[in-house]
């Protein structure tokens, strides 16, 4: 299709197309997007469209309808105090509340019956996040020595911890 027969097309509908569908909206600035994404698909059109007219309208009929419908998937509505209120709980049970503190303080004993030296690597790279290489240069030892006290470490709390614990 040739740039000179859209501009033509455009001129002949695209005020009338565009009122058409601010008329069926009520939102005069979406009917325009809608009539710009009418005529680009129209210009995507490889074959010839015999009646243009007919085609536009029905293409921005489809589109507005789309567009509404995406807008009732949006659309959320207010909840009353009561459906609030029903609402289940975004967080475990008490029970599984229970049994993950009791997990966390055993983990935490063990932690601390850590010798001092492992304790501090683990702490060093466990909770404060810092790479073997880093807790290394920190504690002036190796990384190897890093490794095999994590090791050790991790070792010890997975003993102390029942794997269907964690």
């Amino acid at each position: 299709m040739s740039g000179s027969t859209l501009k033509r097309l455009f001129l002949a509908h695209g005020r009338e197309l565009q009122s058409y569908l601010t008329r069926r909206m009520r939102d005069a600035e979406t009917a325009a997007d809608l009539t710009q994404e009418t005529f680009l698909r129209y210009a995507e059109q490889g074959a010839e469209v015999t009646d243009g007219r007919a085609w536009l309208y029905r293409t921005a009929r489809n589109l507005m309808i789309d567009h509404q419908r995406a807008g009732l998937r949006r659309r959320t509505r207010p909840l009353t105090p009561d459906e609030l209120a029903r609402l289940p709980e975004d967080r475990p049970g008490a029970d599984r509340e229970t049994d993950g503190r009791q997990t966390l303080e055993r983990m935490h004993r063990v932690v601390e019956g850590l010798p001092p030296r492992t304790r501090e690597i683990f702490r060093l790279n466990r909770i404060e996040g810092l790479s073997y290489a880093d807790v290394a240069r920190r504690l002036d030892i190796s990384e190897s020595s890093v490794q095999k006290h994590l090791a050790k470490a991790l070792a010890m709390i997975m003993r102390e911890v029942r794997p269907e614990d964690v």
